[in-house]
């Protein structure tokens, strides 16, 4: 599956999904509601076991299959690729991000890693959106970016691009330097995006990954706010 037939050749706007709780509500009465109002707007959840853990996300992948079989959502365990290829083919989710695909192994490892990424994805058919120079993970290949970047490319359908930590503006520069590198191929960019961003973000990019402004004081630590979610897709409408 290739990422412009699964947007349908649109910039998709992704929210995520962190699988929180709280004295209200419950992770999947939470999470229902979150998700609820992304897809009110057009926007594809990604479940995360951010908050919560891999049981949690798939409890909310399981109803998510059940009622909205037909939407395009996707799945992150983070820390576990492999699990998360497994609960996607389990509940139908039709993209996988992975934080790192490429530049966070020395070449032995790396290797290995390769292989047995490829062996997954030959059983699983997700678009894989794949992390490389990713916030918060290691830098070991001992390659150039542009050299990580053109092998990242053979192993994912979308390139993710952050700045260097969760609810911190991805750098213009950056973004422009992935896509002199990759061109056509699509960059995704993964971290930071806002109401001042997007417009940017999309000009230069093929699609977002919004977590922290989609929510309660644009902070990570609270919950979807349908106001945010309309005020970002109706500016990404107007372009």
């Amino acid at each position: 599956m290739k990422f412009t037939e699964l947007f349908r050749g649109q910039k998709p706007l992704i929210g995520m999904i962190h699988t929180d709780s709280t004295d209200e509500y419950t992770t999947l009465e939470l999470a229902r509601k979150e998700i609820e109002i992304y897809l009110r707007y057009g926007v594809y959840p990604l479940i995360e076991n951010y908050s919560g853990l891999t049981e949690d996300c798939e409890e909310v992948l399981a109803w998510m299959h059940g009622t909205h079989p037909d939407a395009v959502y996707g799945v992150n365990i983070v820390g576990d690729y492999g699990e998360a290829f497994r609960l996607a083919k389990k509940y139908g989710a039709r993209f996988v991000q992975i934080d790192s695909v490429c530049g966070h192994l020395v070449p032995k490892d790396d290797m290995l890693f390769a292989d047995k990424l490829a062996q997954i994805r030959q059983d699983v058919d997700v678009v894989l959106l794949g992390g490389v120079f990713f916030k918060y993970q290691p830098v070991r290949s001992g390659r150039t970016l542009k050299e990580d970047l053109l092998i990242g490319m053979e192993r994912c359908d979308a390139i993710v691009c952050t700045g260097e930590g969760t609810g911190m503006s991805t750098p213009i520069k950056k973004i422009e330097g992935f896509k002199e590198i990759v061109n056509d191929f699509p960059v995704i960019v993964g971290a930071g995006v806002s109401l001042d961003t997007i417009e940017d973000t999309f000009r230069l990019a093929d699609g977002a990954i919004v977590g922290s402004w989609f929510k309660d004081e644009h902070l990570d630590t609270g919950h979807v706010n349908e106001d945010y979610v309309r005020q970002m897709v109706e500016k990404t409408k107007s372009q």
